[in-house]
This record gives C-alpha cells, structure tokens and sequence, in this order.
C-alpha cells in the first residue's frame, strides 16, 4: 500500500481516485478545486481532503492529477500553495491531464530540480473507462519512475505503455485524437449518406462493421448518432481543446494534418450551433441540419 494523492475530481479524476482506494487498497489524500466534490469523494470512498495542493501531497509517495489544460495543470503543480512546493523528495507526480508537450517537459524539469519526477500519462477509453478502470494510459518520462508508478496505476488501467522521455505520453496522446478525428468524421458521412441513398443504416452497419470498415467508434456510437442522441462521451469543448494542442505540435514539427485541420473546425461548426457538450460524435448533426 502506498500512500497516494489525486488532484482533480472531475469525470474522470473522480473514479480514478476512487479506483487507488477500492482496488488498489491505497492511503489517498484528494485535493478538488471546488471543495465540496472532495468532501463527497471523502463520503463515498473514504481517505482525506486538503485544502491545497501542497497540504495534499505532505508524505506522499506518488501524486496523481487529472484536470483541464496547461494553465489549469501548472496552477496545481507551481507556486506556494502548489504540489511541488509540499512534495517530499524521491516521489513521483504522474500527470493524467491531456495537455502539451511542451508544459510536460517545462514541468519535467521544474520537478528534477526539487528532487522529484514526473510523468505525463494521459489516458484514452473516457469516462466510461474510467469508471470501469480500463483506460489506456500513455506515459513519458524516465524508466525508473515508469517502473515505481506502472503498479499503482494498474488500480485504473487495462493497459499502460512507456513510450520514450519525457512529453512522449502527450504526443503520442495527440495520435490517438487525430485518429478519433478523422475516424469520428468518416463515420458521420457513411451514415448520412447511408441515410440519404435510403439505405436501413442498421443492416447497413451489420454488414460492414466485421470487415474493414470496423472501428470503436462503429461498434459504440453508430446508434446514438443515428438516433441524434449526443450525450454518451467526450465533450466537443475538450476534443476542440485537444485539436487545437495537436496543431500547435503540427505547426512545430513541420507535421502536415489537413484532414485535423478540417475536422477541428467541424467541431466549431457544432460549437457555434449550440453543441459544446454534446459529445464528439455529433459531428453527423452538421451534416443534417
């Protein structure tokens, strides 16, 4: 059992940390910038809450966080009240945050200088992964630290992989939603046009969902975007968030993604209709206006 600290309880950090205490059997500290979804965190699972960061991670062994963007991650992570300033030396900061690169390998730094280390792990499967403890979690950072974490981890993963150093976690994070992009649009047009040529999308779907054309996206999301039904994952605010992390990089290294491109501003499309949260399968709603 090792003592632990999750920062950030929102969809997904809720459950995650939930999971290190009822499947991993750990000592957990919670730290929610609103207070009162820590104190129901405590109620439901046990553990404490602090108040800061810094008063979360006192003792700690490992420090877990999942919360919105680059800004949010440093506001946790940096200045008095921040997680680097409690942390004892020799523990390991493992951050489930999709963020940039570039602050994993600002906060990388900032951490080897304190004596600590850091891992960007940014995980795919959702919320519902989350709640299940079966997130596909991609990590960077240096072979020891992988090795400390990887089991403490496994309390909410089906798979964990250690893609090279540091900022290797984020970007291979951004592979994964330049896929879901493009694979989430290519979908909403099978359908529409299924729909148009007057086709039953249902058998339509039986008959091609077992070759090729197969993908997650088919298998989950084929009824609920026939249906219009939008409520069931990650929300286009975040998934435009992450695109715009993804061209960022691509505008950096030189990388071409025009079908990224195209697609981020379909989802600005759905943004400007209305459609912030509703989940990143609504891409078909532009198409049936």
């Amino acid at each position: 059992m090792a003592k632990v600290v999750f920062l950030g309880l929102g969809v997904m950090g809720y459950p995650m940390a939930g999971h290190l205490r009822t499947r991993g059997g750990h000592e957990v500290t919670v730290y929610n910038r609103t207070g009162t979804k820590a104190e129901a965190w405590v109620k439901a699972f046990g553990g404490n809450a602090a108040p800061t960061p810094r008063q979360a991670v006192a003792g700690s062994d490992f420090v877990f966080a999942c919360v919105g963007n680059d800004d949010d991650l440093r506001s946790v992570v940096l200045g008095p009240d921040g997680a680097f300033a409690g942390m004892k030396a020799g523990a390991i900061f493992v951050d489930h945050t999709t963020a940039s690169a570039g602050v994993a390998r600002e906060l990388q730094e900032k951490a080897a200088s304190l004596g600590v280390d850091f891992l960007d792990a940014p995980v795919s499967g959702g919320q519902a992964g989350a709640e299940n403890g079966a997130l596909t979690i991609m990590v960077g950072g240096t072979d020891a630290s992988f090795a400390a974490a990887e089991p403490v981890m496994r309390a909410y993963a089906k798979m964990t992989v250690h893609l090279g150093p540091s900022g290797s976690g984020q970007l291979a994070k951004m592979v994964n939603q330049i896929c879901i992009a493009g694979v989430v649009q290519g979908l909403a047009e099978a359908i529409h046009f299924a729909k148009s040529a007057g086709l039953d999308v249902e058998k339509t779907i039986a008959a091609i969902s077992k070759g090729a054309a197969q993908s997650w996206q088919m298998e989950n999301r084929w009824q609920t975007m026939t249906a219009g039904k939008f409520e069931f994952g990650f929300a286009v605010d975040w998934m435009r968030k992450d695109l715009g992390i993804v061209l960022d990089e691509a505008r950096r290294t030189g990388a071409r993604l025009p079908v990224t491109a195209l697609v981020d501003q379909f989802y600005a499309d759905v943004q400007a209709a209305g459609g912030n949260r509703w989940d990143t399968s609504s891409l078909i709603a532009r198409l049936e206006k």
